[in-house]
């Protein structure tokens, strides 16, 4: 079954440090992927050079890596079928990034670090913004061939302060700025400048601000941390490849293994998690995967109970399934696909339910929001997350502002705990940019959404 993938990728990288300009980044790539599979093992060789004489010795490298790895695999490699695909998929784009002047790019972020350095309190004012496009071929022996476009956007702005309360930040829109599948319609959607004096002049007030308390609280967690929450306690530990311990570099194996799935309580009746690789503007969004499978949605916890994993061709029959759930992506071409989570998310609730609704109903609680920080063992079983800022919520009130605020759980238990998820009218989608795996690590997108959701009983304020 060899497969090919050509690719050309287009970057630029740009930010604004200090009220300057901090770096301007372009850079343009293409190469070649072979993967073959001979004698019952995979082989992969990649090379820069797209001459015939190359690619012949790209593709040879990869039948011989192939036939060394078989000397050592202790059983053939059986992939699932996949049926062939003739088709073109492209992003859409809004308003391509790179046809937008680099002054004014520039000076746009320039001025929002300025903003935020204007507010008194405001040690440094960071903005960024990032756009890339991938070009991709694909086509493999038993006829597919695949031409998909994928464009990334990228924008936001941070605000660090120092005093009493230690070094404090606040972002906008997000920790790790907003993530997209789209062009440059997401800088005009995020209005930097309009909110750059709002966000500065919060990071400030957690100076002053009280110390998160410890205890045992009824959480509130905002869409933006529980991106988070849903990538390292959900989306991790359902790869595939790290269930069954076959990878396990760089973030460990799971405690969600194959003997539980249909039976594992993973959370409470109205926790339903579902993988996504069409979802609009995802950053694990795409036509097909780099095996060629197309993209699809399917459900990962259901009414609270374990019913799949992501996979690959490789790994599904592992589980009884006769297909890949199209799960299988690479950092680029000179990497080989490794089983990688596409856009989770958790579906909103049933039940009309806002935000101020579900405070309300709240009698003393926690609000937390932004990750800055977080930390899980190696079977993503018990975690720790700090957010940017918490605020008290007393006799369904919100109250006072409160620093370094931070929570910790197992993922069962905490999952479990979860009584209540707002409505659809409270739900947004964060992309994530920078998630790391594999060994020599492997950088991957993908977005998380959810509705704010409460969480009873969870421990927090400990440090």
């Amino acid at each position: 079954m060899p497969t090919f993938r050509a690719m050309r990728i287009a970057r630029e990288r740009l930010g604004a440090k200090h009220r300057r300009v901090a770096y301007a980044d372009c850079s343009e790539d293409c190469g070649v992927a072979v993967r073959v599979l001979a004698d019952g093992a995979w082989g992969f060789a990649a090379g820069g050079r797209l001459d015939r004489d190359s690619l012949g010795a790209t593709a040879r490298l990869a039948v011989a890596n192939a036939r060394a790895a078989g000397r050592l695999r202790r059983a053939p490699v059986e992939p699932v079928p996949e049926p062939v695909h003739r088709d073109r998929w492209e992003t859409p784009l809004e308003r391509d990034p790179f046809a937008v002047p680099l002054a004014e790019k520039l000076d746009l972020l320039v001025g929002v670090s300025a903003a935020l350095e204007d507010v008194d309190g405001v040690a440094v004012g960071e903005s960024d913004m990032a756009f890339t496009t991938e070009q991709q071929w694909y086509g493999d022996t038993n006829g597919s061939d695949i031409e998909q476009t994928i464009h990334f956007a990228a924008a936001g702005c941070i605000a660090t302060s120092r005093g009493p309360g230690g070094i404090q930040k606040r972002s906008y829109p997000n920790s790790w700025s907003q993530v997209i599948t789209g062009g440059y319609e997401l800088v005009d959607e995020l209005d930097l400048l309009a909110h750059a004096g709002d966000t500065a002049r919060e990071c400030v007030a957690l100076q002053t601000a009280d110390k998160c308390p410890s205890g045992e609280f009824d959480l509130i967690l905002d869409p933006k941390q529980l991106t988070l929450q849903i990538h390292e306690s959900v989306g991790h530990p359902l790869e595939l490849d790290r269930v069954l311990g076959i990878e396990a570099n760089f973030a460990g194996t799971s405690f969600a293994t194959p003997d539980l799935l249909g039976t594992l309580q993973y959370g409470s009746p109205l926790v339903n998690l579902i993988a996504d690789a069409t979802l609009p503007r995802g950053v694990a969004t795409f036509g097909y995967d780099d095996e060629g499978v197309a993209a699809q949605k399917w459900m990962l916890v259901e009414d609270g109970i374990l019913r799949s994993y992501l996979t690959s061709r490789e790994f599904a029959p592992a589980i009884g399934e006769t297909r890949s759930r199209g799960a299988m992506r690479a950092q680029g071409w000179a990497h080989v696909p490794i089983v990688r989570m596409v856009n989770i998310s958790l579906l909103p609730g049933r039940e009309p339910l806002t935000l101020e609704e579900l405070i309300a109903d709240t009698k003393h609680g926690l609000y937390m929001t932004t990750n800055r920080s977080w930390s899980i063992d190696q079977r993503r079983v018990n975690f720790q997350f700090g957010c940017e800022a918490a605020w008290e919520i007393r006799d369904g009130k919100l109250g006072r502002l409160l620093r370094d605020p931070n929570y910790q759980g197992i993922t069962t238990e905490f999952w479990g705990s979860c009584d209540a998820i707002c409505d659809e009218r409270e739900w947004q989608a964060w992309g994530i940019n920078n998630c790391g795996k594999g060994e020599p690590m492997q950088v991957a997108q993908m977005s998380h959404g959810s509705s704010p959701a409460r969480f009873r009983g969870v421990r927090c304020g400990v440090t």
